[in-house]
């Protein structure tokens, strides 16, 4: 199935034994490939599980009795499994959340590839990407594109803004292990962060979405210290507009980073309770924006709520393990502290009454 999450991948007889599942309670078990046993959908989706198949060994007259066995909590994460041939434990352990942040991905079994559009400017794209000189191309065309609309000036200023951003991304990508390709700046569209390699948790999602914002929050607060210093009008502009960029990418909307960080926090919650709290904490966001004059930022937070509502349902079938208890609320008040911040940033320029209209436009713009 597409919406698998590998929970374990050991020896067997010299092939890898990789055992799949998901929240709605299927198991699926792979030796060298083959599927060789498999559970159904169910409500008990944890807990013990028995999987057994047969295998028939060149030096021994009658087929090899395999026996997996595993004892899986979901929520906070954690499986134990013993694998026994012909009753005999060949191999035992325990895996938890950190384990399969950092697993490898593994040859996965032939799929039937259907011809589409989308399909093949997806291949087109990874063969440019493997050229670095495309990187250098996208980004001559976005900072001529910005210079176009705007003044080479500011568009090499929103050029450093997008490259900071990214570069969170792609060292939060690092510390995960995985392999990236770099970023990319797309001309009107920003930039993105390309790596191989899938995320295997909401945990994932959340890092490594939020760090570019963060990287951007850095910035914002180091453009801020050179303008108290300096007095310079340049580092104050910069920080206005990198933090208005930075909250924009914050909103809870996909594919915006806000859209990853909400949707990961909602999908982790299994009761409609806590659901309910996440979207109500969404709409508080909202009455406060339309309390403050933040007409735009409301208006987003709203739409943002309603997507997160609509694709609630499907939370079970992603292949992606959730968050914990924990990692929800810690998650929560890393996104609200980080989105706070932006908006205070901007609130205090446009408040400091130095004749510079121009830092005060960030905060129109939110009001429009």
């Amino acid at each position: 199935m597409d919406n698998a999450l590998e929970l374990l991948n050991i020896d067997c007889l010299g092939k890898p034994l990789r055992l799949e599942a998901s929240l709605a309670g299927w198991q699926q078990l792979f030796w060298n490939n083959h599927l060789v046993s498999e559970k159904s959908a169910s409500a008990d989706n944890q807990g013990l599980k028995v999987h057994e198949f047969q295998l028939q060994s060149a030096s021994a007259e009658l087929p090899l009795q395999i026996r997996l066995e595993t004892d899986l909590i979901w929520q906070p994460f954690s499986l134990d499994y013993r694998l026994l041939i012909d009753d005999e434990v060949v191999s035992q352990g325990k895996r938890n959340a950190r384990d399969l942040e950092r697993q490898q991905p593994s040859t996965v079994r032939p799929q039937e590839r259907k011809l589409s559009l989308a399909g093949l400017g997806s291949l087109l794209f990874k063969l440019l990407k493997s050229a670095k000189v495309i990187k250098v191309a996208l980004a001559g065309a976005s900072l001529a594109a910005y210079s176009w609309l705007f003044s080479f000036q500011f568009a090499l200023a929103l050029i450093l803004c997008l490259v900071v951003h990214e570069y969170g991304h792609v060292r939060a990508m690092k510390y995960f292990g995985m392999k990236t390709k770099g970023f990319y700046l797309i001309p009107f569209m920003g930039g993105v962060a390309l790596t191989d390699d899938k995320i295997n948790t909401r945990w994932q999602d959340v890092v490594i979405a939020i760090m570019g914002p963060v990287f951007g929050l850095l910035m914002s607060l180091a453009c801020l210290l050179v303008w108290w210093l300096t007095d310079n009008p340049l580092f104050a502009g910069l920080a206005a507009f990198n933090a208005l960029l930075n909250l924009f990418n914050l909103l809870p909307i996909l594919p915006l980073d806000g859209g990853h960080v909400v949707k990961s926090i909602s999908f982790s919650m299994n009761s409609i309770t806590g659901l309910l709290i996440c979207v109500g904490g969404a709409i508080f966001g909202v009455y406060i924006s339309y309390k403050l004059g933040l007409s735009l930022l409301g208006f987003l937070l709203l739409i943002g709520c309603a997507e997160i509502m609509l694709e609630w349902r499907s939370r079970h079938q992603s292949h992606l393990l959730p968050l914990d208890r924990y990692g929800q609320i810690f998650s929560a008040v890393w996104y609200l502290l980080t989105l706070g911040a932006f908006v205070a940033i901007i609130w205090f320029f446009a408040g400091t009454g130095d004749g510079n209209h121009i830092l005060g436009l960030p905060l129109k713009i939110l009001q429009s």
